[in-house]
């Protein structure tokens, strides 16, 4: 069974973010997924997630100012010090809302580095992590962008993320598989999944190429969810679109009888 949670900070945006958690429940989500809620008290965040009775599959960790363009400074080795903070952060967060999952965004390219030393300082600091996330039992993920949307982006491709998993070598370290970015930038989208499904922590969902919701583009929806479903994915299917109209117009590919789990054969895409 299929498990779906629907993403905040890009997908369910029509309402202000502390309202956002009962908007997903009442669209029928018992789960939700978010970016580091910079502009937002952490108090007042997980009253509102305990108010609306949802869970949290997913959070992003703070990026430094993502305002003003931050993409993460897990690769930077001079915000390694503010980096590791943050990461404290997050996991202390993540226990009181009891959240599996941490996004360590990859970054941007620093001009005045090799890729190489990014790649080296990203599996330094998640080596670093990995203590302190399996005292609290939290897994770390990390996830590839497209380099169409993201040109100056450190991590753009499968073989990457597997490079850092791997190097870091931690049960509590997986990759965040974003079909949407995958199809983008490499295809072969049920062959990835089949392969690599004991490394994959977390889907995310859109269509491709205008990051819409299922059904609005090129990926073939109903195959690639019946593999993930058949191959026994037990983690969330996190829907991080932009809805093409409404959100409630974008959902109807996902009866409210499937928002929470669902076989890949109940959804109408």
């Amino acid at each position: 069974m299929l498990r779906f949670n629907i993403n905040l900070s890009m997908t369910l945006t029509d309402v202000p973010f502390l309202q956002r958690f009962q908007r997903a429940a009442d669209l029928g989500f018992g789960a939700v997924e978010f970016f580091w809620p910079e502009e937002d008290d952490l108090d007042t965040v997980a009253a509102a997630i305990e108010q609306a009775g949802v869970e949290v599959a997913l959070i992003n960790m703070d990026v430094a100012d993502a305002a003003a363009g931050g993409r993460g400074s897990v690769s930077w080795p001079e915000r390694r010090e503010w980096w590791q903070q943050a990461m404290r952060n997050a996991i202390t967060f993540a226990q009181r809302i009891d959240c599996p999952n941490i996004h360590a965004v990859a970054g941007l390219r620093d001009p005045n580095l090799t890729a190489a030393a990014q790649f080296d300082c990203m599996v330094e600091n998640l080596r670093w992590a990995a203590p302190h996330l399996q005292k609290a039992n939290v897994t770390v993920l990390v996830e590839a962008l497209n380099a169409y949307d993201n040109p100056t982006f450190l991590l753009t491709r499968l073989a990457e993320m597997l490079d850092v998993c791997a190097r870091v070598d931690s049960p509590h370290m997986r990759i965040q598989y974003d079909v949407y970015h995958m199809q983008r930038m490499e295809g072969n989208l049920i062959h990835s999944i089949r392969q690599h499904l004991p490394v994959i922590g977390h889907v995310q969902i859109a269509d491709a190429p205008d990051r819409h919701e299922p059904g609005t583009g090129e990926i073939h929806y109903p195959n690639v969810l019946a593999a993930l479903d058949a191959a026994g994915y037990g983690g969330y299917v996190g829907l991080e679109y932009r809805p093409r109209t409404t959100v409630e117009e974008s959902l109807a590919w996902l009866p409210v009888a499937a928002r929470k789990t669902a076989q890949a054969t109940d959804l109408q895409i």
